[in-house]
């Protein structure tokens, strides 16, 4: 990754999953990083050598300081949109370039044409920026692999069975690191104004064959007990906004009995293939281990 501009790169969403693979790999390519961050106490989660700033996306004037003298920004968007407009306008008065982590709403697969709460807020902050003339690239990643650690570790630690909907029902799980790092490309190449980019892991997995990848990491069986929509509503009941259980659930009957969606973003702008599913499951094995919970973040 080349760069010769010395001005820093700001990184919202900075102590996300996403955020903080983004600063890494914008170090490791000795790139400074500013990171914006609500709570200055969030700043001993970063690592060494970031610039830490506060400002909230609910506040736009707060981010000044944060956006003053930034060359390019990484947006990913942690707030209700109703102060979206006044942020990308202040984004754009200081900064040279945009990278927006959104998500597949314009793919024609069923899977992403669900009603989707978010796919309008996403769709107003591509055209706020688009409007603005500044330098922008979209990034749109599918299902995320580490989704697995958020619905299914707690009954793999336990040594349960796995009780999920739509068991048939195909994705593409994308890694987060590379996720990352096609954005952190982005952030530091020239090329890419105007870009959009569907990202996806390698491979069609159906839900239980992503479990048993898993299982296989893990050097045992998982079992998978197939549950009914209904069923999944009411475990899911106050853990998750219902707008967002009745979207999975759309999405994952819109899948059944068709391959996911695949492209070949990944390696076509990095120069080297994604990570499968199995990969990522074997590197974050010790995270569905008994007594695991708190490395999970």
């Amino acid at each position: 990754m080349n760069r010769t501009d010395p001005t820093p790169v700001l990184v919202t969403g900075a102590t996300g999953r996403i955020g903080r693979l983004v600063i890494d790999r914008l170090l490791d390519a000795g790139v400074p990083v500013r990171a914006l961050v609500r709570r200055a106490g969030a700043a001993a989660t970063l690592p060494a050598g970031v610039e830490v700033v506060t400002g909230d996306l609910t506040v736009p004037e707060s981010l000044d300081p944060a956006l003053n003298g930034a060359g390019a920004v990484f947006l990913l968007w942690t707030a209700p949109p109703r102060t979206a407009p006044a942020v990308v306008g202040r984004l754009a008065a200081r900064a040279r370039r945009v990278v927006l982590l959104s998500s597949p709403i314009r793919t024609p697969h069923p899977f992403f044409q669900q009603p989707n709460p978010a796919a309008a807020l996403h769709a107003e902050l591509e055209r706020l920026i688009a409007a603005t003339g500044i330098e922008s690239t979209v990034i749109r990643p599918g299902m995320f692999a580490s989704n697995a650690l958020a619905w299914w570790a707690p009954a793999i630690r336990a040594g349960e069975a796995v009780r999920w909907p739509y068991g048939a029902a195909a994705t593409a799980p994308v890694d987060d690191r590379d996720i990352a790092a096609v954005a952190a490309h982005a952030l530091c190449r020239d090329g890419y104004t105007g870009g959009d980019f569907v990202l996806t892991g390698p491979e069609s997995l159906t839900q239980a064959e992503q479990v048993a990848v898993i299982g296989d990491a893990l050097g045992r069986r998982i079992a998978f007990e197939e549950v009914t929509p209904d069923e999944f509503r009411s475990r899911w009941q106050g853990a998750a906004p219902g707008s967002a259980v009745d979207m999975l659930l759309a999405a994952w009957h819109a899948a059944v009995g068709r391959p996911a969606y695949v492209t070949s973003t990944v390696a076509d702008l990095l120069g080297t293939p994604p990570r499968t599913f199995g990969r990522w499951a074997a590197d974050h094995a010790a995270a569905f281990a008994p007594g695991a919970e708190r490395q999970v973040l």
